[in-house]
């Protein structure tokens, strides 16, 4: 977890691939807020039970510590939103930020980001989520690890698209889940 994270979460996904770009090149394009939330977008993904979400960014883009990511919009026919708050950004290295509010279905209160690791073979990105669970059990129970899962991958398939993910051992890309104890 980033240490600028302040706080402890139950769950955590997150997914990987190797890139065949520059470190400097992967984060400039995940430093771009619009480019890692587009699988939130209109008719991106049943995930959004023909939903989409609106996002409202400061004059900066995100590009900052500090300023606050704004996100609203429906998932099956339900009002979402959610406020976020950059916590760390060290390029070409890492990026994360928080909820400070959210109105969500699946998943609670999260943090979010990547990590980017030069190589010698291409750079390897790792984005991860950790997050609490839905206020409605029930509901996070049936589809807070999915749509965790789908989020981090969504985010990963993007920058694998944008610069071609190599082959690493285990297959192209990994995910796994890490259950923190409570």
């Amino acid at each position: 977890m980033s240490s600028e994270v302040n706080r402890d979460y139950r769950y955590s996904e997150q997914a990987s691939a190797l890139l065949t770009a520059t470190a400097e090149e992967v984060f400039t394009y995940l430093d771009d807020h619009r480019s890692i939330a587009s699988h939130m977008a209109a008719d991106s993904s049943p995930m959004m039970g023909g939903g989409e979400m609106g996002l409202e960014l400061d004059a900066g883009g995100g590009r900052a510590v500090g300023p606050h990511i704004r996100m609203t919009g429906t998932a099956f026919g339900l009002k979402l939103a959610l406020d976020q708050v950059v916590v760390e950004r060290t390029p070409p290295t890492t990026k994360s930020w928080q909820t400070v509010t959210q109105r969500l279905i699946v998943i609670g209160a999260y943090a979010m980001g990547f990590r980017i690791e030069p190589r010698k073979d291409g750079t390897m990105l790792t984005v991860w989520i950790h997050y609490d669970p839905a206020p409605n059990r029930l509901l996070g129970l049936l589809g807070g690890r999915r749509y965790a899962r789908w989020c981090v991958r969504q985010m990963r398939d993007a920058a694998a698209a944008r610069f071609r993910a190599k082959p690493v051992a285990g297959g192209p890309t990994r995910s796994r889940r890490l259950e923190r104890e409570t």
